[in-house]
């Protein structure tokens, strides 16, 4: 960790704690668990909740922490105060698997830690990973590019995504584009004529990914809306354009942008996660389908497994990753890909499901 940033953590760290005995409960002497995210968004209340009705079942007390920003400065001092609070168990979203590998494994050395959405290397100590397979996930997104521009004519791609160093972050971007790419075109530069400009890119199969990688935001926090606005005016009058947003908050977002420039069902928009957005614009046609998690889930699962972690228990750690499901319109059966089970919920019903378990939370 940098001296700048040590010093932001601390600073944070004291922060933390200096509001603990004015916002904290009082102790219960239940079972400690901290969950920590990786910032601020409705995809996190839904694990909020599953989190909070895993506490009543297993008999703990949750400490649940949204920081804002996909700051690791403001998400360090959370973890480093709830090892202060005595917790027996942390569950972290990871934002920079590199850069907070050596404090990971130094807090997974004094208290039992696992990952969940975002993961950290196994040699961190972390116990176990709650989420899904980012790259087939990724691929699924890919799948639904490929339904909305056929493969034999392609496109014109763009990516939006919060951070490109986070794990999930980044397979997802390489799943899509693996499931697009062609032996003879994965990843060739390309330079295309747009309105007059020479626009830099890179083909997969037949589909040109605009500047070649993904536009990175920084986060819900940031005006995510301003980057697919800026590219649908780049790509204006352009034909058979896919907008693809792989954070919670992206297809909101470029949704938002398509309809201020009235091109709805013009411009394709492809999702990932579950936001009500998201989720009633599937439903109305607006987007054409969008691949998610079950964050309600991950916080129920990542307080079982520490619950029992701290009982002396290891059975209920997950051995491999969690299914994907594959949200749309019209919804269909049930499929496996590469070894996984995946469900083709429809948009309405899904919506409903996940009403209920913003409404165990009162949100």
């Amino acid at each position: 960790m940098s001296s700048i940033l040590r010093v932001s953590v601390l600073v944070g760290l004291a922060a933390v704690l200096a509001c603990v005995p004015a916002c904290g409960k009082k102790d219960t002497g239940k079972i400690k668990i901290g969950v920590v995210t990786n910032c601020t968004d409705p995809f996190w209340d839904l694990c909020e909740a599953g989190a909070k009705k895993a506490a009543q079942e297993f008999d703990v007390e949750v400490l649940f922490r949204q920081p804002e920003g996909l700051d690791v400065a403001k998400q360090m001092p959370i973890v480093e105060a709830f090892v202060q609070q005595g917790v027996k168990g942390i569950a972290i979203s990871v934002i920079n698997p590199k850069g907070q590998k050596k404090d990971l494994t130094r807090i997974a050395a004094e208290v039992p830690l696992i990952t969940m959405d975002n993961d950290a290397d196994a040699d961190t100590g972390r116990l176990c990973y709650i989420g899904v397979d980012n790259k087939e996930a990724g691929r699924a997104v890919g799948r639904l590019v490929k339904k909305s521009l056929p493969p034999e004519k392609g496109g014109t791609i763009a990516m939006f995504i919060g951070s490109d160093v986070s794990a999930n972050g980044t397979a997802r971007t390489q799943g899509v584009l693996d499931e697009l790419a062609t032996p003879d075109a994965n990843g060739t530069a390309a330079t295309r004529k747009i309105n007059g400009k020479d626009v830099p890119g890179k083909m997969y199969g037949k589909y040109f990914l605009v500047d070649g990688e993904a536009k990175t935001d920084g986060g819900p926090e940031k005006n995510p809306q301003q980057y697919p606005h800026a590219m649908l005016g780049r790509l204006e009058n352009v034909p058979d354009v896919c907008l693809i947003g792989l954070y919670a908050y992206n297809p909101p977002a470029i949704l938002s942008a398509v309809k201020s420039k009235e091109l709805v069902g013009k411009v394709k928009i492809v999702g990932f996660d579950e936001n009500p957005v998201t989720l009633r614009a599937v439903a109305a046609g607006e987007v054409e389908g969008t691949v998610v998690q079950d964050p309600y889930n991950y916080g129920y699962k990542s307080v079982e497994v520490l619950a029992a972690v701290a009982r002396g228990d290891k059975s209920k750690m997950p051995s491999g990753s969690l299914s994907y499901q594959v949200v749309t319109k019209d919804g269909g059966p049930d499929e496996t890909i590469n070894g996984l089970h995946i469900k083709f919920p429809r948009a309405a019903d899904y919506e409903n499901v996940v009403k209920a378990q913003f409404a165990s939370i009162g949100k």
